[in-house]
């Protein structure tokens, strides 16, 4: 079993992370480029978001083929030096397994439309009822979540995107086919795996309206999801005793995502849950602006690691993916404190247990893209909400400004490699605009001492050094502190204290720090002492006894 604690995974973004060949979209050999940066960083993952064939609706998450590398990003052999030229260098490959649903271009959706029956059961069809699709349930991405095909009189489910109809997991031939793919890129020596929106795959027995709600309480977690699971497992990457797994978790429960990730469950080895990260949505809704709640944030954070210790579960510890705006422009300070603030809010997720995960470009304190109109937008998810919160009555600068606070697209942005013309990113012309602090804020600073870069390597350094912070348990404190976010770590009669200041004001901390302790990071660079501690603007330290 690989020991989860001591490991770090950076996330990358294909599409937007490097392009060789000018063609304005980001490639496999432009990661295979960059292997030496990542690996300075001292990551031992590299999960990297789809590339498989996909006619591009959701940005590779509708996927054609599941086998087959979309000829924008490369060749099966560009992806084979990949894995050799990484396991060079220490690092594995994290493969992005989309199961839920398919591109409507599937082979598998397009024989069923022609009405082959073995793969009109791959998918959920459905009769209408009086006219109305079979039941009132929204889609993810904004309106039904059933599609109509007039040829048949019948609707299809796609939780998401039109253009992605949701697999009938109940069809045991629709797992096998699952569990060959899985397979495929195991024996080509893939050692992680991260599975998408995995705990949306068990659907009802009956498909019912919603008379509460959106419809996702019936399809969250659903009756057979964790039967499915330990199949899953069971029938691919249980078989490997060096193999890492992360579910992506809409929705689910602390009950369930200690269930999904307690070794004995035999499921998987962690979970991405997304509570901590909806500090910010009024009433629950994304589509409008408030400052986070910070009292919210500490007690989603501390719920989650007080609990899933408690059951044995495990989490994925991050605040950025390719899904969520950047967090030094969603909770940090992205003018005045971008530096100090990006080192806070890394020091808060480093410090805890789990295992931390990196997002391309977060390591160099990138920034939200800074878009002033639509027309450079290029999510779905966006523009679809464009054209809802106009016709909500919302004006053209209010539509605007939510999306430049809460759209997709803000983590997409072209990697920040240099200070040349696209960020380095490109020679041709990008596939979205690079956000304009690219000559302020890109990778040729990593090498100054202060650089948010050197920072995160100093806490990968000490995640791998520390067993205290691989496996040390954690006890919360000053909770209901209106400024400051802190812990202890113990293990073995080590003590790691955590202290973070989340605002630009100067806080006394109100707790008596042991003071035998010794600061061995601060985010102001300096030998911190513990006693009577006042905390600078965004000030981060971490002390250890």
């Amino acid at each position: 079993m690989v020991e989860l604690g001591g490991k770090v995974v950076y996330q990358i973004y294909p599409k937007s992370f490097q392009d060789t060949d000018g063609d304005g979209f980001g490639d496999l050999r432009g990661v295979i480029e960059h292997l030496d940066y990542l690996a300075e960083l001292g990551v031992d993952y590299l999960w990297i978001t789809p590339f498989f064939t996909s006619p591009q609706y959701d940005n590779e998450y509708d996927i054609a083929d599941y086998r087959n590398i979309d000829p924008r990003y490369g060749t099966m052999e560009d992806f084979d030096e990949l894995v050799r030229e990484a396991a060079k260098r220490g690092m594995y490959l994290m493969m992005d397994m989309v199961l839920n649903h398919t591109s409507t271009k599937h082979e598998w959706f397009q024989k069923a439309l022609k009405g082959d029956p073995k793969y009109r059961n791959y998918y959920i069809f459905k009769k209408g009822k009086n006219g109305l699709p079979p039941t009132n349930w929204v889609s993810k991405f904004g309106g039904n979540a059933w599609s109509y095909l007039p040829e048949t009189d019948e609707y299809y489910l796609h939780l998401f995107h039109v253009t992605q109809a949701d697999l009938n997991w109940e069809n045991p031939e629709v797992r096998q086919d699952i569990y060959d793919t899985v397979n495929f890129w195991l024996e080509k020596g893939v050692k992680g795996l991260r599975f998408d929106v995995i705990n949306l795959i068990s659907k009802p027995d009956v498909y019912e309206d919603d008379l509460e709600g959106d419809g996702h309480r019936f399809y969250t977690d659903g009756p057979k999801i964790h039967q499915y699971l330990q199949e899953l497992n069971e029938n691919t990457f249980g078989k490997y005793d060096d193999v890492v797994t992360v579910g992506e978790m809409s929705s689910t429960t602390l009950e369930n995502s200690i269930r999904y990730s307690n070794p004995e469950s035999n499921e998987l080895s962690m979970i991405f849950s997304f509570h901590h990260l909806k500090v910010d949505y009024p009433s629950g809704n994304k589509w409008e602006i408030e400052p986070f709640r910070f009292h919210d944030l500490k007690k989603h954070l501390f719920t989650w690691q007080e609990e899933m210790e408690k059951g044995g579960g495990w989490n994925a510890l991050f605040w950025c993916n390719h899904d969520q705006p950047r967090i030094v422009s969603r909770i940090g300070n992205e003018k005045e404190y971008r530096v100090k603030s990006a080192k806070c809010l890394a020091t808060a997720i480093h410090g805890l247990k789990g295992t931390p995960y990196i997002y391309q470009g977060e390591e160099i304190g990138m920034t939200n893209a800074g878009y002033t109109s639509i027309d450079e937008y290029m999510d779905i998810e966006s523009l679809n909400y464009y054209n809802i919160l106009k016709l909500q009555g919302k004006s053209e600068e209010e539509v605007i400004r939510i999306l430049g606070a809460k759209s997709r697209d803000n983590s997409r942005t072209p990697m920040q490699w240099d200070a040349s013309e696209n960020a380095g990113f490109t020679k041709g012309t990008p596939w979205l605009k690079v956000c304009d602090r690219y000559k302020e804020i890109n990778t040729e600073s990593r090498h100054e001492p202060d650089s948010v870069f050197q920072y995160y390597k100093e806490l990968v350094k000490l995640r791998k050094e520390l067993p205290v912070i691989q496996k040390g348990a954690v006890t919360p404190l000053l909770r209901e502190d209106k400024e400051i976010l802190a812990y202890k770590r113990e293990y073995q009669g080590k003590e790691l204290y955590v202290f973070c200041n989340f605002f630009d004001g100067e806080v006394k901390v109100p707790y008596s720090i042991p003071e035998d302790c010794k600061s061995i990071l601060s985010n102001y660079g300096e030998e911190i002492s513990p006693r009577e501690l006042v905390l600078r603007p965004y000030e981060a330290v971490m002390f250890l006894r």
